[in-house]
């Protein structure tokens, strides 16, 4: 304790001896060096026997040769490094795996992701024995392996596990709303059977993981190529591909409008947001874990438009102060029940929009969702 507290004191004393050059100093033990790499020189090669072979190795941080121009004496300001340029693409298409699992990701909503897998299954040898859309899937019919296309064959040589000669493939190829809005998770199950065991589409067949991977990154890979060709969207398929089975306008016992949307949470999300996206709302907001569409009637989707010749002579941009005073804010709620999920309007957590307001709010959705 004693030797502590004689420390403590010795620590104070030289602190508080300003005038202790040895220690502080420009010479001293504890001096600043911050600066000593401009006084650094660059010295001669080392020099080794002739007889020795040397693989020449270049300094990584040489030091320039302006370094000691006195000219900038002790106010000389390095100049800030320039910002990195990103040179990183977003691909709308990606192979995402966690564990054994590997799935697609697309940056764009099912409904434009729908049309492009059935064109490459088509394109490829592959004839759809089943499809719904409703429930974001189909599945092929049996195919032989040498009936496929060259490229896809060409891809799945060698992939597929314990397969040699002939043999039918069937695909089943699931399509799910992805975790961001406007995005889609691509799942896909394969099976395998040897020619002529069956002859029905029901005959049972063994999954291969092998050939789910082949077939993900040919997709991938096609799927990219038609992006960048800039591929045509099916408008059928975007209207029916989430569209729910049912949808029905109700009310409850105090009058409260409400739509009943026979689909399950994921498809219900998805398509009411692409009504509202249909029906030029503006979108806020959202908040998909308590299932809400925060909306402004007051604009529309696209408000962000270039001002007119006027506008941009008289401020350019609208008050702030006006968009929020005309502001009509209302919540599209979406609530599970049994039967399916229910959409409601709301005013807020508590209170429910004016029967008028809702009601228009809720026919413009159903129209969109027929």
């Amino acid at each position: 304790m004693k030797r502590l507290a004689g420390l403590s004191a010795l620590a104070a004393i030289l602190s508080s001896a300003s005038g202790c050059g040895w220690l502080w100093g420009e010479h001293g033990y504890f001096r600043d060096r911050g600066s000593d790499y401009l006084e650094a020189r660059q010295t001669a090669p080392m020099r080794l026997p002739a007889d020795v072979e040397v693989k020449r190795i270049d300094p990584l941080l040489p030091v320039p040769l302006n370094v000691a121009d006195l000219q900038h004496g002790s106010d000389f300001e390095v100049p800030r490094p320039q910002a990195l340029q990103s040179g990183q693409e977003v691909n709308e298409f990606s192979l995402q795996q966690s564990g054994d699992s590997r799935w697609l990701v697309a940056q764009r909503a099912p409904a434009e992701v729908w049309p492009m897998l059935r064109q490459f299954f088509e394109d490829n040898g592959f004839s759809l024995s089943e499809e719904r859309l409703s429930a974001g899937e189909f599945i092929t019919a049996w195919q032989p392996l040498d009936a496929l296309s060259v490229p896809l064959a060409r891809r799945l040589g060698g992939r597929v596990s314990g397969q040699t000669g002939g043999g039918e493939v069937r695909v089943h190829v699931r399509v799910e709303p992805g975790v961001q809005r406007n995005s889609s998770e691509i799942f896909v199950s394969s099976a395998l059977r040897p020619s002529g065991s069956g002859s029905g589409d029901g005959a049972a067949g063994r999954a291969d993981a092998g050939l789910d991977a082949a077939l993900l990154d040919e997709m991938n890979a096609s799927l990219t190529r038609s992006a960048e060709r800039g591929g045509s969207v099916s408008l059928l398929a975007a209207r029916d591909f989430d569209a729910p089975s049912r949808v029905t306008l109700s009310q409850d016992g105090n009058g409260n409008p409400f739509l009943n949307l026979d689909a399950d949470f994921d498809r219900a999300w998805s398509s009411i947001g692409r009504a509202l996206e249909m029906g030029n709302v503006r979108v806020e907001d959202i908040n998909r874990s308590l299932g809400v569409y925060y909306i402004n009637l007051a604009e529309k989707a696209d408000r962000n438009e270039k001002p007119g010749l006027l506008g941009r002579l008289f401020g350019g941009k609208e008050d702030p102060k006006e968009v929020e005073a005309r502001a009509e804010r209302y919540q599209v709620r979406l609530t599970r029940i049994a039967e399916g999920i229910q959409v409601t309007v709301e005013k807020d957590m508590n209170t429910f929009a004016p029967e008028g307001v809702a009601r228009r709010v809720l026919n413009m959705l159903q129209e969109h969702l027929g």
